[in-house]
């Protein structure tokens, strides 16, 4: 029909009219070297889970997982770093890299694409960090009945073996994540765990970003050996196992001060 055919037309023209012209994306360059390590560290991610594989697996060599994803092997290197920081993979000197499974990672992947929209935000991530950890050892300390004999002991096991690792980064940051994730674990919430350490995971990455792309450890890091570690971890364990929990809110106001000074410099 004359009228039908006329009214197609129209009715088209008026939707692009409507219609916002598409963003030029012209100015955007290729997808360098770092953006392609954090893809390839998306990948491993879902090799991880779509393969099964269990958490305490260690996972192929850089060389093997180089061949498996057909990139380079310092591309592999940063992948799995930047794996660590996320808490899904514990990279172990001269052993290599093992799979953390915890269910939560992805909040902290929602965590971490907020603070890449806006880097300006990484002051209000830190506050929200400090009250989950305030939360978390105050409910750990009053709580009743009080910590089982195993729950304390994984305290202090988690808090030797921070000692233990200052000087080498990479184990350094798993065990500085199990630390924290341990005591806050101790309130008995499962979801505060869970936000705790998404928070906490999307704080680090951004302090040891340096870290993730280059190998090149920030001052603050190189710098503490493990006395300071242990003067600004241990107050906060001590207190918990004291049911302190006046102590234990004091110690993790003065770490998340310190961290906050290392964050400014």
């Amino acid at each position: 029909m004359p009228g039908s055919h006329m009214a197609g037309p129209g009715r088209t023209q008026r939707r692009e009219r409507r219609r916002p012209a598409a963003v030029d994306l012209t100015g955007i360059p290729p997808v360098p070297p770092l953006r392609r390590a954090d893809l390839l560290a998306e990948q491993i991610r879902r090799f991880i889970v779509t393969a099964g594989i269990a958490e305490g697996a260690r996972l192929p060599a850089e060389r093997d997982l180089a061949e498996r994803f057909g990139a380079s092997r310092p591309t592999v290197s940063q992948a799995l770093r930047t794996l660590s920081l996320m808490g899904l993979v514990e990279i172990r000197h001269g052993s290599g890299a093992y799979v953390v499974r915890r269910p939560e990672a992805m909040v902290a992947a929602s965590v971490g694409l907020m603070l890449d929209l806006d880097q300006r935000s990484v002051g209000h991530l830190m506050r929200l960090r400090l009250w989950l950890e305030t939360l978390g050892v105050t409910e750990a300390a009053g709580r009743e009945p009080a910590l089982a004999e195993a729950e304390a002991g994984q305290i202090g096991t988690a808090l030797a073996r921070l000692r233990d690792t200052a000087g080498r980064t990479s184990e350094w940051i798993a065990a500085d994540t199990v630390f924290h994730a341990t005591v806050v674990r101790a309130a008995g919430n499962p979801y505060l765990t869970a936000m705790y350490e998404s928070v906490h995971g999307a704080v680090l990455s951004h302090q040891l970003r340096a870290w993730v792309d280059d190998e090149a450890e920030p001052r603050w890091l190189r710098e503490s050996g493990p006395e300071r570690h242990w003067a600004l971890h241990e107050p906060i364990a001590g207190a918990v196992l004291r049911r302190d929990a006046a102590a234990a809110q004091d110690a993790v106001l003065r770490h998340h001060r310190v961290m906050t000074e290392h964050m400014e410099a």
